[in-house]
């Protein structure tokens, strides 16, 4: 629908308004109304300075001494910013923009008295309104809300110029563009408190969990610096709220322990690791117990962490205990190595008393002695008697069996390849076969004369470990000795019975090269699980 202009032919007059009333109010209903105003946030606009310099302009532009944003409600009209009038509002039905709203553009009453519809209007007679026009205020659902309007106490037969017209339009367009405004700031200040509320209830929620732990729970920022502890780490400390915040909570560590758990904490911070650490913490009585310290980063969608979150475990009862245990279990192992060492004495007494049983009794006491110093590799150790090998590698047990064996330049037993993890229900099978073949190398093979030497090499796969025993360099052979003998057996007894492998022989001029072939499970409980 086209600019309006209503004259003083009141039949025209009812047919255009009617007309636009049906073009829009057809679809458009009170409730409906109510619920797009109600969204407007309109209580931080009326009377803002920012309208009122609309109307001021309105007024100006147009040559008119009034100008009304006007918001028309159920019963009501009430003026959202004025110019040249003190009236605040008016009735639904003295409303003129009750009838411009459901237009499509401006809509002009060059007289309103001219106008069937305006008879008996206060206002007519109160300021004495004749002319006016105005330009709808319509949201973007297409639901109508008022108008701005330009007013006059004189008729206006020519109604309005092209440009005054364009004007209205342009400052309706900027009225409607600060009711959005309005509505967005209003809208995102919900969406904000409604955030806020949420996080301060997950606030309250986290806090109330943490303090119910029986752990110590604590959190920093991305770099480090600790901001929270829960109820438990005051009561274990006995230090005031906020005093451990930043970089202070270091100062109730032990002296001995301060400098190692900064250097984990840092590099956790450096590389995003988990931490994780055992330290003395002082508790509230002055004394020092043992704690486990962990933590975890929680990184955002980009993967860059925003916070820290850890825990502390009193896990001192459990360090003493797992400390008596280790003590005892040295003890024991200790005493378990000089039950051997009394085994082969007196299995060498007892040759000395039975010489015809020398030759069968020192091979016996040098299996005691190997079964020994394997035991004595893996067994439990003090800080002081553990071995400068790890415990745990076969090339170091190896190394420690072959060591009666070697030159000074220890290549008489040269032993490669990959090493692999080992505990003490491996090391005696182990000690048993290899004691076995470097004995007969000694006597028979290539470590029987000066030139030999033997090379064992280690092939660790998915599931088995194949070890490779080669002489090189020992006697000629004429044949394969015999493989039924004693050490033959003891050979099949440790490889194939107690570590559960295979074994194949092929003999060379020079020398045996012997190939076992073991699950990787036998050779220690870890590889197992």
């Amino acid at each position: 629908m086209g600019e309006r202009d209503v004259g003083a032919a009141h039949a025209g007059a009812i047919q255009l308004g009617a007309a636009g009333s049906a073009a829009r109010g057809w679809r458009v209903n009170e409730a409906r109304r109510r619920a797009t105003i109600d969204s407007l946030n309109l209580a931080s606009l009326r009377r803002s300075a920012a309208l009122r310099q609309i109307t001021d302009f309105a007024a100006q532009l147009c040559g008119a001494p009034v100008a009304l944003i006007t918001l028309i409600e159920e019963a009501d009209q009430s003026f959202l910013a004025s110019t040249g009038t003190d009236l605040e509002g008016t009735r639904r039905s003295e409303s003129f923009c009750a009838h411009t709203m459901w237009e499509e553009d401006v809509t002009v009453f060059p007289d309103l008295t001219a106008d069937e519809r305006f008879l008996g209007n206060p206002l007519l007679r109160e300021p004495g309104f004749r002319f006016y026009a105005g330009a709808p205020l319509v949201a973007d659902d297409g639901v109508p809300l008022g108008a701005l309007c330009v007013l006059d106490m004189t008729p206006r037969p020519e109604g309005l110029t092209a440009l005054q017209r364009d004007g209205l339009r342009v400052l309706a367009s900027n009225v409607m563009a600060r009711l959005r405004g309005s509505r967005d700031d209003a809208a995102w200040r919900e969406a904000a408190g409604e955030a806020r509320r949420a996080a301060a209830e997950s606030e309250t929620r986290f806090r109330t969990l943490a303090d119910t732990m029986p752990q110590m729970v604590w959190s920093t920022l991305p770099d480090g610096y600790h901001d929270y502890y829960n109820a438990r780490w005051y009561e274990f400390t006995g230090m005031p709220e906020g005093s451990t915040d930043g970089e202070e909570w270091n100062g109730v560590f032990h002296p001995d322990d301060q400098a190692r758990a900064w250097a984990v904490w840092r590099r956790s911070l450096e590389t995003g690791e988990a931490y994780q650490i055992e330290y003395r913490l002082r508790h509230v009585d002055g004394t020092y117990r043992w704690v486990l310290g962990r933590a975890l980063p929680i990184r955002d969608r980009r993967g860059a962490i925003t916070r820290w979150f850890g825990t502390c475990t009193d896990i001192h009862e459990q360090k003493l205990a797992l400390e008596e245990r280790e003590v005892v279990s040295q003890e024991l192992s200790h005493r378990i190595k000089n039950i051997f060492s009394v085994i082969s004495g007196l299995i060498h007494f007892a040759a000395r008393a039975n010489p015809e049983l020398a030759t069968v009794a020192n091979d016996l006491r040098h299996r005691i002695i190997a079964l020994g110093r394997a035991h004595d590799f893996v067994r439990p150790h003090s800080n002081e008697s553990r071995p400068h090998l790890a415990q745990d590698s076969l090339h170091g047990l190896l190394a420690e069996l072959f060591a009666p064996y070697q030159r000074l330049d220890g290549d008489r037993v040269v032993i490669g390849g990959d090493d692999v993890a080992v505990d003490d229900r491996a090391a005696t099978p182990l000690a048993l076969l290899f004691h076995e073949l470097a004995t007969n190398a000694s006597k028979y093979g290539a470590l029987s004369v000066a030139r030999g030497r033997v090379d064992l090499a280690v092939t660790r796969g998915a599931e088995t470990v194949r070890l490779d025993w080669r002489e090189r360099g020992g006697p000629a052979l004429d044949a394969p000795p015999p493989i039924d003998g004693f050490g033959s057996q003891l050979i099949e007894l440790s490889a194939v019975r107690q570590l559960g492998g295979t074994v194949t022989r092929t003999w060379h001029p020079d020398g045996l090269e012997l190939a076992v072939t073991v699950p990787l499970p036998a050779f220690s409980r870890a590889a197992a699980t």
